[in-house]
């Protein structure tokens, strides 16, 4: 990357960094690389890429022109040194845990995230030999501290929690992180780059889930890891022995000591984790995030100023008991939203109806412009009832734990006309009134 390049802001960058023109046809968009393998040069040359001793091509399960630039262009945007594009968001988790931690070991995460997050954490890992400590308070220093143990070997939150939208002081964890000598890996699927920043706040890893704002749209499915790559891997050698002892399946090559602490942690997972497990991306969905990625900031912009101005009718509604949004001066985490997003803390937000979950019944079912699905961050306005649905199979106490209540409604407001977004859901609180 030039310097000029490294100097660019975010809306140059979402739209250029990554791409050229096509080496052969010279077409200015980036074309869909429908291969699904590469030729060598010749013998050596080969050679040199199956023996990590040169990057490049050899079979789409484990890199793709297409995907190289998602991959290069969202690295970019969160301020990383490398990034890795797979099949989904849930992939992109469960890889970002499995590169560093395996049966044994333990790792510790917020309890505020996403319901098949909580459920991968605490069931699947289990499973796999792998134990999860939830701490209830994400806020608490202590706690995190408290929840540290010989084998932990990574803290996890979410930038904007899911769907409580609480803010994660990303300073304060890292510091408690770094101090137990691991790395804190955060979601920032719903603040995206363009509000929060999570690496330049004392995050060590970012995962999202593209399939919503970073591709926009609700047409394609992925997932996204983002290297900071600043932790000091080589200088913790037993505590993360996947990446600093030698790898039979590379001819004993240790990552640390052949790629360096930069890029060894994204480079292992694209070349192990990707190679054995399989969960890539097909080329064309890495293109329709391409297309989603060039408008992001545009798309921020406006899908903050509409939640923004539904956050503040809600919480003057008769008819709504409370409303969680960070940007609200009534948010608990409203000085954390100033500090961490000064721009806006995105288009999720949810709220409590007065009568409960009849009533949350009755809201949802009389919306017409809101569609009733399982999924954010598309251009089209969402919503949803957490306890029956994102989070139904977690115990009532676990969704209490996860924030979500029984009559709680969840909105992923979109980029129609506000007054058409309102007029919606007064139609639907009326008919939650006259439960």
């Amino acid at each position: 990357m030039s310097n000029d390049q490294a100097n660019w802001k975010f809306e140059t960058k979402q739209i250029h960094s990554g791409a050229q023109p096509d080496p052969v046809t010279n077409a200015r968009a980036t074309p869909i690389y429908q291969t699904t393998s590469y030729v060598f040069n010749n013998a050596e040359h080969a050679k040199n890429l199956f023996a990590l001793a040169e990057f490049g091509n050899i079979y789409t399960r484990i890199q793709n022109p297409t995907q190289d630039v998602v991959e290069q262009r969202v690295a970019a945007l969160e301020g990383g040194t490398a990034a890795l594009l797979v099949s989904s968001g849930q992939a992109a988790e469960t890889f970002a845990v499995l590169n560093i931690a395996e049966a044994g070991d333990h790792i510790v995460s917020s309890s505020s995230i996403y319901g098949g997050t909580y459920n991968l954490f605490k069931y699947t890992l289990a499973k796999l030999g792998i134990e999860v400590t939830f701490v209830e308070n994400q806020d608490d220093a202590d706690e995190w501290r408290a929840a540290v143990r010989h084998n932990t070997k990574l803290f996890f939150g979410e930038t904007i929690g899911n769907p409580r939208i609480n803010i994660l002081d990303i300073g304060l964890v890292s510091k408690v992180a770094h101090e137990a000598g691991v790395p804190l890996i955060v979601d920032n699927t719903i603040a995206t780059p363009y509000l929060i920043r999570p690496l330049e706040h004392g995050a060590d890893i970012v995962v999202h889930s593209a399939t919503k704002f970073l591709g926009g749209h609700g047409t394609v499915i992925g997932g996204v890891i983002v290297d900071g790559g600043k932790f000091e891997w080589s200088k913790n050698v037993e505590k993360f022995p996947g990446l600093t002892e030698p790898d039979p399946s590379y001819h004993g090559a240790s990552y640390t000591t052949v790629l360096g602490d930069a890029i060894a942690y994204i480079i292992k997972a694209r070349v192990q984790l990707l190679r054995d497990l399989g969960s890539s991306i097909a080329p064309a969905s890495a293109w329709q995030i391409i297309q989603g990625i060039e408008t992001l900031s545009l798309r921020i912009e406006r899908h903050v100023e509409n939640a923004t101005a539904v956050a503040e009718w809600l919480e003057a509604h008769p008819q709504v008991a409370s409303v969680n949004y960070a940007a609200l001066p009534s948010s608990p985490w409203y000085t954390a939203a100033n500090r961490y997003a000064p721009k806006g803390v995105g288009a999720v937000l949810s709220f409590e109806l007065k009568g409960g979950v009849e009533a949350g019944k009755a809201f949802v079912d009389n919306l017409d412009l809101f569609s009733h699905l399982a999924n954010i961050g598309d251009v089209r306005s969402l919503v949803i009832h957490p306890a029956s649905t994102t989070h139904s199979q977690l115990t009532p106490e676990q969704q209490l734990t996860s924030g979500v209540t029984p009559g709680l409604v969840r909105l992923s407001v979109g980029l129609e006309n506000i007054e058409d977004i309102k007029a919606d859901l007064a139609k639907g609180l009326a008919a939650a009134a006259a439960i």
